[in-house]
């Protein structure tokens, strides 16, 4: 079974005949190209063009971060999967502004059900929750994108303060969010696991035929691949925020895990690979699913939640977002 791979320390990725090979300052490991799903760089790394050339023929996506784990990029095989006429849809979709509308409010409406969703996690947050439930209405009425963004925005700030309530572990304190830097280590780990929600969601993508760059809720933009943007609202709330709650909470993570530079607070190493153990193990657990009939992971709902994106461009079925009934 193909799974990832991540690299943490600096040092040299290369080829060594049909397998690769990482070669640090302390050992050097071999890595089965056919066991390799997707590689994550954290540490400082070179390659070469035939290390590339082996890894575009697996289909491998690199994804590299930057010094404090953000996600800066990746490398990906060059597009098999992208439909032409799939692309063509999809633009449809977005030049008709009430198809456009009808999608950005329905991957709010997931998000907002997902936050719901953790809010009631604690009795005493019935009045965050009313709050929540009071402003959710507007967003159907909403004319334009901004203003839907905006009514996500008020009710993020809201969820946010209920999700400080949340957390029962007296070593992490957190009042309100912050991304550039993240000023805590709630903060910091927020943003760092919202940049491998964004990774996995873009590795499910490639999947598929759709096109990332078309989206609905976030603008399109040549330096992103917004509709992963879009999907990623879904499920920050359900698989990220879920999973901090319970690494906090259960003292999995202590704030010996995180270092702080000119008020940047960040996971270090240790950290990283503590989060990315439970990150894994939460993608990988599995749900019974009540259409299917069979057993999904919570990857397999990103990659479900992309087909069923794909059925509504086409005008197959229409579109309703993930609402956990788990």
């Amino acid at each position: 079974m193909k799974k990832d791979v991540y690299i943490f320390k600096s040092g040299e990725l290369r080829r060594k005949d049909n397998s690769l090979v990482f070669e640090g300052e302390e050992k050097r490991t071999y890595i089965p190209v056919e066991a390799v799903e997707r590689l994550h760089v954290f540490g400082k790394v070179s390659m070469n063009t035939d290390f590339l050339e082996i890894v575009s023929k697996h289909k491998i996506i690199i994804n590299f971060y930057n010094y404090h784990g953000f996600y800066i990029g990746s490398f990906a095989p060059r597009e098999t999967k992208i439909s032409g006429y799939l692309t063509i849809k999809q633009a449809e979709k977005y030049l008709d502004p009430d198809e456009r509308r009808y999608l950005a409010t329905s991957f709010v409406e997931g998000a907002i059900f997902n936050m719901k969703r953790n809010i009631r996690k604690k009795e005493s947050n019935s009045q965050f929750l009313q709050e929540v439930e009071d402003l959710e209405g507007q967003i159907y009425r909403a004319q334009t994108i901004p203003n839907l963004m905006g009514i996500e925005g008020q009710i993020r700030n809201i969820y946010y303060t209920a999700f400080s309530y949340l957390i029962k572990n007296e070593e992490f304190d957190f009042e309100k969010r912050t991304k550039r830097p993240p000023l805590d280590p709630v903060n910091a780990l927020i943003s760092f696991g919202n940049s491998m929600i964004y990774t996995t969601a873009l590795a499910e993508i490639y999947k598929t035929n759709l096109n990332p760059t078309i989206s609905y809720l976030h603008e399109p933009s040549e330096k992103r691949y917004s509709l992963i943007l879009d999907v990623t609202e879904i499920f920050k709330p359900l698989i990220v925020d879920s999973l901090i709650l319970k690494l906090i909470n259960g003292k999995i993570l202590t704030l010996k895990d995180f270092d702080i530079e000119d008020n940047f607070t960040y996971l270090n190493e240790n950290g990283k690979r503590k989060f990315i153990t439970y990150y894994e193990e939460k993608l990988n657990s599995t749900i019974k699913h009540r259409k299917l009939n069979r057993k999904v992971s919570y990857r397999g709902l990103i990659r479900l939640e992309y087909y069923k994106l794909i059925k509504h461009i086409i005008d197959d079925q229409t579109y309703k977002p993930l609402k956990p009934w788990w």
